[in-house]
């Protein structure tokens, strides 16, 4: 009998799991939370060099999630530490491209372990966990409000429909022509599709493919305006 499969959802938060002597990197789906690496620290933390190498380890690590358009990172780190804030002061002093422009991430702390299944399971339950996420997604949803916007003033980047999006996202594009960049959509679009297995295809080649994949909540602004234009929108960059 074959095993019961499952999706794993969008991606909504990077989760960054500090300990004394390691780090563990989750990526948060709105499903499931999968583990992504964990990081080991050589040396201590007393040693200013072996700390600051620890943390550039970590950012390297994070950055193709990152290129993929995951914008929320929740850094947590057992009570009565400070991992996270030693974290989150090394990216504000030697990484403020993170933390500025139309994709600025943002940057959240926590009290909780969270370097195995199980401690990860209790964290996102809490409803400090989700006051975070939904803080970032607001957040978000208004940058990419912005970005919309903009794009829409050059229609020829803008597709509004899922045979449009599935055509410059499934298909080779010729070199020089614009390339798909965003694929935005409301929850209610997809939650009301009659073509799901064919959407979540789609949504699944373009976050393989690091095209910034986002479900927006259909009663914020963004998702309103999305709405607007059929509840589907995929937006290109020029090569």
């Amino acid at each position: 009998m074959k095993p019961k499969s499952y999706r794993r959802g969008y991606p909504v938060a990077l989760l960054i799991g500090t300990e004394e002597n390691h780090a563990t990197i989750w990526q948060i789906y709105s499903q499931v939370a999968k583990p992504q690496q964990t990081l080991p620290l050589t040396g201590t933390r007393r040693d200013q060099k072996a700390s600051y190498n620890f943390h550039e380890t970590i950012i390297n690590t994070l950055r193709p999630t990152l290129k993929g358009g995951v914008k929320s990172i929740i850094i947590a780190s057992p009570p009565r530490t400070n991992y996270n804030e030693e974290l989150k002061k090394h990216i504000t002093a030697h990484h403020s491209w993170m933390l500025s422009g139309p994709n600025r991430t943002t940057v959240s702390l926590i009290v909780g372990s969270a370097s195995a299944p199980h401690q990860v399971a209790t964290l996102i339950q809490k409803p400090d966990f989700k006051e975070l996420i939904q803080e970032n997604a607001q957040q978000e949803t208004q940058d990419l409000r912005e970005i919309l916007e903009k794009r829409l003033t050059t229609t020829e980047l803008v597709y509004f429909s899922l045979e449009e999006a599935e055509k410059i996202i499934l298909h080779p594009l010729t070199p020089g022509k614009p390339q798909p960049e965003y694929l935005l959509l409301t929850n209610t679009y997809l939650a009301n599709s009659h073509q799901k297995n064919r959407l979540n295809r789609l949504m699944q080649i373009a976050q393989n493919n690091h095209i910034k994949t986002r479900v927006i909540n259909q009663e914020s602004n963004t998702g309103e305006r999305l709405t607007q234009l059929g509840g589907i929108v995929c937006l290109a960059k020029k090569a």
